[in-house]
């Protein structure tokens, strides 16, 4: 049984990690959110420390390294806001625990430079979030063009459409300095799933970046993808919108749909089962949707597109 600790623990995203440590029968014994909303940790255990300044924290898992080692704390999975990652994985390192990070593992590419070499002096590992590569059917989607000798470029159109109210505006989601943007925030699986199968990038250009929405053209190694990524309501299909459904998500390749709309329950456990296996997903492999994900928010508008998405045919 391994030892675990978590920031960021009354997020969205932070109830499929205490899943995923409960599943793979470990157990978590602390736990840091600034925000004291987190009645959750009762569904998983009653004896875990909680925090709602860093520092404590910080002490706390220092403390459990030093003096009590039955409790020293083997993974720190990070669930904090993004601008907040780099900081959060250093101190796991400190403490000598492997890290297991949300996306994006840092903001800026620079920065896994650094982290590369604090993971090489520490010994540590540092496991980036990349849950997409073991949906099944992207799995096989991947496989597929692998095994396709025909030179062929493939055709691919990404549309990604989440609602989000005003308080998206108000949060640190909607300040790109702390979450990297929409491309980043909602954007960075979906790129670096299509990196996965297709290839690095060859190039790339910006047809929209704004407060609710990115759209651009990316060419791949095996594929032009056009990708359209927003959290604006009225970019929903009317069908979909009149259903009362608040996302729509839809990859085709060379025209054909590809279905991964179930199977998203437990990704988050067959990861930590990879992580716990030594097999998951480090620095390098997360470094091309990364410096993607930078390049766009510091790429110019093209005023002539190469390749249209059809949300902007339609004016979206």
């Amino acid at each position: 049984m391994k030892n675990f600790a978590i920031t960021g623990v009354a997020g969205f995203v932070a109830p499929r990690h205490l899943q995923a440590i409960q599943s793979t029968g470990n157990r978590l014994v602390a736990a840091l959110d600034p925000h004291d909303s987190v009645g959750i940790l009762d569904k998983y255990d009653f004896d875990v420390s909680f925090f709602t300044e860093f520092e404590r924290f910080d002490r706390h898992l220092e403390k459990l390294r030093r003096y009590e080692t039955d409790k020293k704390v083997d993974y720190l999975s990070v669930c904090s806001p993004n601008h907040l990652h780099d900081a959060h994985i250093r101190l796991a390192l400190r403490v000598d625990a492997d890290v297991i990070c949300e996306k994006p593992l840092v903001l800026k590419p620079s920065n896994l430079d650094i982290l590369s070499e604090l993971e090489s002096e520490s010994g540590r590992r540092i496991y980036n979030v990349l849950q997409l590569r073991h949906h099944p059917a992207i799995v096989a989607l991947k496989e597929r063009i692998a095994a396709d000798k025909s030179g062929k470029k493939n055709d691919v159109v990404l549309t990604y459409i989440t609602s989000r109210g005003k308080w998206y505006h108000y949060s640190w989601k909607g300040d790109e300095e702390r979450s990297g943007g929409v491309v980043t925030n909602i954007g960075i699986h979906f790129l670096d799933m299509l990196i996965w199968i297709f290839g690095p990038v060859m190039r790339n250009e910006v047809h929209i970046n704004d407060e609710n929405k990115a759209c651009g053209f990316t060419e791949l190694q095996n594929a032009n993808v056009r990708w359209y990524l927003s959290i604006a309501q009225e970019d929903l299909p009317e069908q979909i919108f009149k259903s009362g459904k608040p996302t729509y998500r839809s990859i085709t390749v060379n025209g054909e749909e590809l279905d991964f709309t179930e199977g998203f329950t437990d990704l988050h456990t067959e990861l930590y089962r990879s992580i716990l296996a030594g097999t998951g997903f480090g620095i390098e492999d997360a470094r091309a949707a990364i410096e993607l994900c930078w390049a766009v928010r510091h790429t110019r508008i093209t005023m002539s597109p190469s390749y249209l998405h059809p949300q902007m045919l339609k004016g979206g």
